[in-house]
């Protein structure tokens, strides 16, 4: 039986209470724990002049008042779910990666307590997402209730892992699924000047939804009872996936890199959702060990 519990960070904001609230009733749909995460930092160079201990002491119980703030929230929620709430000493980021190797997921707002309010996604949550040994949702915009899923495939290995997470959801939250594949048609010389996305290719497009169609054919069989629609489209996948998003509960991509350091950087399209779009973002991985995350 899997224990795993969700982990959701919190400071306090706006946007992680935003988290906080879909986490709780994430674990409780899915009957899971919820764990909150309060990481906090004060001031050394206080403790340079022996007054440490109040630096300590304040900023401890500022995130006592943080969790139980958080937690009073996700039991109204959640009222049957346990839910458990850690305070630790340190940085967001490294914290919230050394619980990945234990937890289900790890869910985080768009934005923290950054000075950078014109930026669309906070350096916790990127990094989280980018590094994280577990999916990592980032909660951002507004989930539609009555929406699909939506996921993001392409051919590559990784695709697997995003059709099995989209269809589990859809299947949990007995809702449609939307997969969406973005390509570039071969267009002739003379149209190299037109975008791409206004050139008429019937005969590429039919082999691509067929490519896609085969592709979803050991899925369909595996969840017969998940309406599944299907997005074949000349824009880019992160602008075909945006739009989805503005009309989905939640939108599910895959974590690709590049080259050696393939998995250490998210792909651009994943990276640019989690900017922009309109719904909760999943990013899904090959969940890890805990002899990987610590090698």
């Amino acid at each position: 039986m899997n224990t795993r519990p969700i982990v959701v960070g919190a400071d306090g904001t706006e946007s992680s209470t935003i988290a906080v609230d879909w986490a709780a009733r994430e674990a409780h749909r899915r009957n899971l724990p919820l764990r909150i995460v309060h990481a906090f930092d004060f001031d050394w160079q206080g403790a340079r002049y022996n007054i440490g201990t109040d630096f300590i002491d304040m900023a401890r119980k500022v995130a006592e008042a943080v969790v139980a703030a958080a937690w009073d929230r996700a039991r109204d929620i959640a009222p049957d779910i346990t839910i458990e709430t850690e305070t630790v000493i340190g940085s967001a980021t490294p914290r919230l990666l050394e619980v990945a190797g234990e937890a289900e997921s790890i869910v985080v707002g768009s934005r923290g307590r950054g000075g950078f309010t014109g930026l669309l996604l906070g350096s916790v949550s990127q990094r989280v997402a980018t590094h994280a040994a577990c999916p990592v949702v980032v909660v951002r915009g507004h989930s539609a209730a009555d929406g699909p899923i939506a996921a993001g495939v392409d051919e590559s290995p990784a695709a697997d892992l995003v059709l099995e997470t989209a269809f589990d959801a859809a299947t949990e939250q007995n809702c449609p699924l939307t997969v969406v594949r973005a390509y570039l048609p071969v267009i002739p010389l003379w149209l190299s000047d037109v975008a791409p996305p206004t050139v008429d290719t019937p005969e590429q497009d039919a082999a691509e939804n067929e490519r896609l169609d085969e592709q979803l054919v050991p899925w369909r069989a595996k969840y017969p009872d998940v309406p599944v629609t299907t997005v074949v489209t000349h824009e880019s996948a992160a602008y075909a996936l945006e739009r989805e998003s503005r009309r989905s509960r939640l939108v599910v991509v895959g974590n690709r890199g590049h080259g050696l350091l393939a998995g250490a950087f998210l792909g651009s399209t994943t990276l640019q959702l989690l900017h922009h779009a309109g719904s909760p973002v999943l990013v899904t991985r090959p969940r890890q060990s805990k002899k990987e995350t610590s090698s």
